[in-house]
């Protein structure tokens, strides 16, 4: 397992619960959380424009409603609802046809709001320019590096093996392109399957075995006030989908994302852009009155990196290339929320050459190059 993240911890005690006994998790940070997982602000969303995606959103509330009992961690599910802003038709139609999506899924719960009836579900903003809304009151928050350890710890109970400060450095392959061996920090390994769970860094793990994979990295900052007294953290996520400027409330603190790239010669690069911060302020005292006389705390600030697929939708399945090689990667701010289903899938593949929960044709590499790629409308 290349990735010591979310996502590859939960392929790990995946693993270990079908009774794989020789799992080994690699990751070339100094610790658990160091990565994009260490970096999300905890969203988690049904709300979505194509069926694969509601379908592995509902598929993976059901793990985390019951993740308690199956890990022994609380990964703080806390519906507060997620609260997307239109401000022209063009933008309530594409929700509309969205909704028609999601409850053909199993999504039912989604629908349409008014001005008003948005304006009560968080009386908080400002609504000026909006023409109406989506909302689904089951899309909630949730404690990334909870269920991150909650894995982890699980997993390494049963016996997974974990090296963190432990670079993957190259690969050996048969004439077929499968991989024989991984040298990790110099050590060679033999292995028999591998399992790219690298996040924004996928693309280069699979170019050590010669696929090409179309992930690349993300900057997304976030900006954080110091705490508020008059807003809490039943505050709904809110979207303003004209901008994509959206914030929710984690620890009575106001997180604010305004996922405009700024660019950098490095894009790995996790510097804060400070003038950004500052613009992203502005915006949301102008749209939350309430935070009008709020500080930024200069020291919570932070930058952390997206895995991006082209039609921002997680890339799922063995590379036709490498047969021993799978990849999980690519969900595009979408790693987390998804990380139990993905684990479960990967496990299944391993284990039973198929998966069974889900058809997950839709998810495979090869369907840029087919023209099969999933579409893509906004935020949702």
């Amino acid at each position: 397992m290349i990735g010591g993240g979310v996502i590859g911890a939960s392929v790990a005690w995946h693993l270990q619960q079908r009774g794989v006994r020789d799992v080994l998790v690699v990751d070339a940070s100094p610790e658990p959380g160091c990565g994009s997982t260490g970096k999300a602000t905890g969203g988690y969303r049904g709300q979505f424009a194509n069926r694969i995606n509601v379908e592995l959103s509902l598929l993976s509330r059901a793990k985390l409603l019951r993740f308690v009992d199956d890990v022994g961690v609380d990964p703080e599910y806390r519906p507060v609802g997620y609260l997307f802003l239109a401000d022209d038709q063009a933008t309530l139609d594409s929700f509309r046809a969205a909704r028609d999506i999601q409850h053909a899924a199993g999504l039912t719960e989604a629908c349409e709001l008014t001005l008003d009836e948005a304006q009560r579900i968080n009386p908080h903003v400002v609504l000026d320019g909006v023409v109406g809304a989506a909302w689904c009151p089951s899309d909630a928050t949730i404690r990334p590096l909870n269920i991150l350890r909650g894995y982890l710890d699980a997993a390494r109970h049963g016996g997974v093996q974990v090296q963190w400060n432990a670079p993957v450095q190259g690969m050996e392959r048969e004439a077929n392109g499968c991989i024989t061996h991984v040298t990790v920090a110099g050590e060679r390994i033999a292995v028999g399957q591998v399992v790219n769970a690298a996040g924004a860094w996928s693309a280069r793990i699979a170019a050590m075995a010669g696929v090409d994979l179309p992930v690349t990295p993300a900057r997304r900052q976030i900006a954080c006030t110091e705490p508020l007294t008059a807003l809490d953290d039943s505050f709904p996520m809110t979207i303003w989908t004209r901008d994509a400027f959206h914030l929710r409330i984690r620890d009575r603190r106001a997180l604010l994302n305004w996922p405009v790239d700024t660019l950098r010669d490095d894009p790995y690069a996790l510097d804060v852009d400070e003038p950004m911060v500052e613009r992203v302020m502005a915006i949301a005292r102008e749209r939350v009155p309430l935070m009008r006389t709020t500080a930024l705390d200069a020291s919570a600030h932070w930058v952390g990196l997206y895995e991006m697929s082209p039609d921002k939708t997680v890339i799922f399945g063995r590379a036709r290339s490498c047969d021993n090689l799978l990849l999980v990667n690519g969900s595009s701010g979408h790693g987390v929320m998804h990380s139990p289903i993905l684990g479960q899938l990967a496990a299944e593949l391993l284990c039973d050459g198929a998966t069974r929960t889900l058809d997950v044709h839709a998810l495979r590499l090869e369907r840029f190059a087919e023209g099969d790629a999933q579409p893509i409308s906004g935020l949702l």
